[in-house]
């Protein structure tokens, strides 16, 4: 039977931000698009997958959906941010987009259409006033729209702590808004509430035209609410579920997506609680210190697909913030609405854990971690272990002393053998761990002898059949890479 892993696309493949939504028979994945070993964010065009509701193990590339180019701003603003796409009340499929380049977003919503979910889109215009005149209220910033039985509500914005920072004075924070965010200084001191947050306003029938005013949907002071410690950062998303509104944002921790709800579109959202993060912070527990992968920006939502629930988010590789792959999980909407946060596992869509047998690549990790990982966008002097493509192979790299590779989960039946194929880059002396729990003792341990070539290292080993996680440790001096891991 095929299986699938996290990250569920191919390999060479890197669209995050993904928004799932359930067109039809199939489920579409939309994202920005970031280039393998990139110099910035979502440096390529807009491309779709899909797969049928029936079998998530079956994605299909689409193809190209929508270019840069073909926005009028376009070369002034050449990247396009993350995306959202809704049907509109007319049966056609609305894409809400923002450009931006490497010094400044174009603050302005633009909106491109097709008859289809994963055809040619076409621009329409940009999101305006009922006078014409482009929409620039608040931060214009990673949409988010629901079409809620007629009713077409966009979501978008941004926020940074300068006015709950006591490092900037009143004076300061408005000096840098006006500088980050292009705005003049009356915008921002007359803006009830701020021009910083997540904001809602509703559209009219030709997806362009706003009906009023954009509102706040959260507290403009998170400070002593709920949301303290989980404020705004980006990446709206909403979803209605019954009667009630989810709106899924990511946190200003940046590695994790979190979400509130309201009985109401636009406006009185309660916090909720955090679904994931890409270093499992704050999963039973666990502190930032002790993340278990290197973590940056999560951006992603939830969709219903068949009988379950799943939450899209992306993960980090390489060393930059600019290669960021899709991943996905499935999670549990409780009676009481709430959704606990789930760990990242290299087998999300998968309906259960992978074969205990045969041969995988080591990059679908959901653990990469020395002990010390870092969070943060530019890690180019950092010593830590990190997933890269190299001469078109996708490998972990850097692996030092005490670099713990973990697979969650495989479902182990009469395995017998455990192996890694690895190189050296330095004559190194070392060995392998393997474990069946993060912290446990080693079930195993694979010698490596000098391999300047991939080689692959076997052990024997007894594990009484079942689920388990798999860890792979190394113990030595200098660094390997680690290409393969397999079990028979």
């Amino acid at each position: 039977m095929k299986q699938i892993f996290n990250p569920f696309l191919p390999l060479n493949e890197y669209i995050p931000d993904g928004e799932p939504h359930v067109f039809g028979d199939r489920v579409y994945v939309y994202g920005s698009h970031d280039k393998e070993s990139g110099e910035f964010f979502c440096m390529l065009d807009y491309v779709t997958y899909s797969a049928p509701l029936d079998n998530l193990r079956d994605w299909r590339y689409e193809g190209v959906i929508y270019k840069a180019s073909q926005d009028p701003d376009y070369p002034n603003h050449r990247y396009m941010y993350a995306p959202d796409v809704v049907q509109g009340n007319d049966g056609r499929y609305y894409l809400f987009y923002s450009l931006a380049d490497k010094h400044e977003c174009s603050n302005i919503m633009s909106v491109a259409v097709c008859d289809t979910p994963c055809g040619e889109f076409q621009f329409l215009g940009y999101v305006q006033n009922p006078d014409g005149t482009p929409l620039k209220d608040f931060i214009i910033f990673d949409p988010g729209v629901i079409n809620d039985n007629g009713h077409i509500y966009l979501y978008y914005g941004v926020w940074y702590d300068f006015d709950e920072n006591p490092a900037y004075t009143r004076e300061q924070s408005i000096e840098k808004q006006m500088s980050m965010y292009r705005k003049t200084r009356e915008e921002i001191e007359s803006t009830e509430g701020g021009v910083q947050g997540p904001v809602c306003v509703e559209l009219c029938d030709d997806m362009l035209t706003i009906k009023h005013k954009p509102r706040h949907i959260f507290p403009t002071t998170f400070k002593g609410t709920p949301f303290e410690g989980y404020e705004f950062f980006e990446a709206s998303s909403i979803r209605k579920i019954g009667e009630k509104y989810y709106f899924i944002y990511s946190t200003f921790n940046q590695h994790e997506l979190a979400y509130a709800t309201s009985d109401y579109p636009d406006r009185d959202f309660e916090f909720g609680g955090v679904i994931i993060s890409n270093g499992d912070i704050g999963y039973n527990g666990r502190k930032d210190e002790d993340r278990l992968n290197r973590t940056g920006n999560n951006h992603g939502s939830i969709e219903k697909i068949g009988d379950d629930w799943y939450i899209f988010y992306h993960r980090q590789t390489h060393k930059n913030d600019y290669s960021r792959q899709a991943c996905a999980e499935k999670i549990e909407l409780l009676p009481d609405g709430t959704i606990p946060q789930v760990e990242m596992t290299s087998c999300g869509l998968n309906y259960g854990p992978l074969a205990g047998r045969g041969t995988y690549p080591a990059v679908i990790c959901c653990n990469l971690t020395n002990g010390k990982m870092p969070h943060t966008t530019e890690v180019k002097d950092a010593k830590i272990p990190y997933i890269v493509c190299k001469n078109g192979e996708r490998i972990i790299t850097e692996v030092e002393n005490n670099t713990m590779i973990g697979y969650k989960y495989f479902s182990f039946d009469n395995v017998k053998t455990i192996g890694i194929t690895v190189r050296d880059l330095d004559n190194p002396k070392g060995k392998i761990l393997i474990r069946l729990s993060e912290n446990g003792e080693a079930i195993a341990e694979i010698p490596l002898q000098g391999a300047r070539e991939w080689t692959t290292f076997s052990t024997a080993v007894s594990i009484e059949n079942g689920t388990y996680p798999l860890y792979f440790v190394y113990i030595g001096e200098g660094e390997i890479e680690v290409k393969d891991i397999c079990m028979q």
